[in-house]
């Protein structure tokens, strides 16, 4: 399903926190953590956010990312496929990569009545939706043929009350039984021309100032985006708690960066660092943002960021802190 579709075509009615799609990603995270492997392909990887997410996990040597589309990357998983694909699909993925684990992710079509104006399917280019018996039919026949166990799990909880419909992602973890033999994996011999390679990386390209900047750039913008939604949750709260008219909100509200620093990485950070919300705009001070591990590695200095970001990300007039402006948010929430 399309990253932006539910959040924009539902809100009001169901709203997941984190969003669905950043549900799914961190499962996938989650599993790596977990397992460790040495090389990760993303099916489907759409604008390849997954394999940023991955890219700063250690225990990974080989990130790859697959689409049907080579010029703008549109979103494609498993229920894009055609009823021909989709019967190749378990032939390619378990029988020819043969890898040791596969996690496959897919709507639920019993969740669908949740949602107002989805009369069929969640995405028009979907060529089918299953129920949970149909995806676990589907799975555990396909595990058995292949010679893997399966899992079946999901994201996106349900409003209380409908329990029953399960979750409004629903999730297969396969697992194979008996390890891949040297011997196996030498003898395949990887198909030529079935692919085409759009981009490719070979690290340590940080090195690179431009891929860098990229590398920064980006986990700037997810490090603040994370510390303004938080900071959002915290305000939309505490005026919850004190029922207090929105019309009459304080024009400047900061919270104790004691919330940021249970939720967010253990930081211990100055006062000065505090981020903050004026009006509608919210300012993330790049001091916090330094402060991040991620962003901390990859720049090695605070002016290194400053840097790094001048002109690719929106500041504040002395350019101290990162800027978002929430007005149309607030009216769409």
């Amino acid at each position: 399903m399309d990253k932006n579709f539910q959040e924009e075509q539902f809100t009001g009615i169901i709203k997941f926190t984190p969003p669905l799609y950043k549900q799914r990603y961190q499962f996938v995270k989650d599993l790596v953590g977990k397992y460790k492997p040495k090389k990760v392909a993303d099916l489907g990887c759409a604008d390849c956010t997954l394999l940023w997410m991955l890219k700063f996990c250690s225990c990974i040597e080989v990130l790859a990312g697959l689409d049907i589309c080579t010029s703008i990357m549109k979103e494609k998983i498993i229920e894009h496929l055609e009823e021909s694909e989709l019967k190749k699909f378990p032939e390619v993925v378990f029988g020819f990569m043969a890898p040791s684990i596969v996690v496959i992710s897919t709507p639920n079509s019993e969740f669908n009545p949740l949602f107002p104006g989805v009369t069929l399917f969640r995405h028009p280019d979907h060529k089918f939706e299953w129920n949970r018996v149909q995806f676990q039919s589907w799975a555990l026949e396909t595990a058995r043929r292949y010679d893997y166990l399966v899992e079946f799990t999901g994201v996106g909880h349900p409003p209380t009350g409908m329990e029953n419909v399960g979750f409004c992602t629903q999730i297969g973890v396969f697992v194979r039984k008996h390890p891949q033999t040297s011997e196996s994996a030498q003898s395949e011999k990887p198909t030529e021309g079935v692919y085409k390679t759009v981009f490719k990386a070979v690290y340590p390209s940080l090195k690179d100032e431009k891929y860098l900047q990229n590398a920064v750039v980006s986990e700037v913008i997810f490090t603040a985006q994370i510390i303004k939604q938080s900071l959002l949750d915290c305000v939309i709260s505490e005026h919850e708690e004190y029922n207090d008219d929105p019309a009459e909100r304080k024009s400047k509200f900061q919270p104790s960066m004691n919330y940021f620093s249970d939720n967010l990485g253990k930081l211990v950070v100055e006062k000065s660092m505090e981020p903050f919300v004026n009006g509608h705009v919210v300012y993330i001070p790049l001091t916090t943002i330094f402060s991040f591990p991620k962003v901390n590695q990859l720049c090695g200095t605070f002016e290194k960021l400053c840097k790094l970001i001048a002109g690719k990300v929106t500041l504040s007039s002395d350019g101290s802190a990162v800027m978002f402006n929430t007005e149309h948010e607030n009216e769409e929430n």
